[in-house]
């Protein structure tokens, strides 16, 4: 059921709908999975596949590759840590994330015009099919933290 916030009279907008408690529990499930996801790829950045993400470093990032891998997995370890435990911020912590994903887009399109082979994207269909994964993450990141809920009713 869902519960409203009421609205000023100078609004003409409708109140903003509260999530039940069905849909609070999903958003949680779904961010505690996208920060478990998180932990695991840093992880991966900081040891078992950091050759991998080495080949999705686009050329003309002016660092050293294998920096950018590691630096990148500190931050996914420290944002998949943030998505579980920091609740109190996970408004914050969203559009964080968000922001991220959008940052190392650009490798996922590098890896497709290079036509690098590494994480067993060896075709460009692969490569191709791949990119959309990107705005998923996007939308998860921003629908598991409440931060587009809370974006549209501060904006009402």
């Amino acid at each position: 059921m869902l519960e409203c916030v009421p609205h000023t009279a100078s609004s003409t907008r409708d109140p903003v709908p509260q999530p039940s408690r069905g849909s609070l529990l999903a958003r949680s499930v779904g961010r505690i999975a996208l920060g478990a996801f998180l932990g695991y790829a840093g992880l991966g950045h900081l040891t078992f596949a950091r050759e991998s993400f080495q080949g999705q470093v686009p050329g003309w990032i002016p660092l050293d590759k294998d920096f950018v891998v590691l630096a990148s997995g500190f931050v996914e370890v420290a944002l998949g840590a943030a998505l579980i435990f920091a609740y109190k911020w996970k408004v914050a912590v969203g559009w964080v994330v968000a922001a991220f994903f959008v940052a190392v887009f650009p490798g996922n399109i590098s890896q497709l015009v290079t036509q690098n082979d590494s994480f067993g994207l060896d075709t460009d269909l692969k490569r191709w099919l791949r990119l959309p994964f990107q705005p998923v993450l996007i939308i998860w990141a921003l629908w598991s933290t409440g931060a587009w809920r809370a974006w549209r009713a501060q904006k009402g």
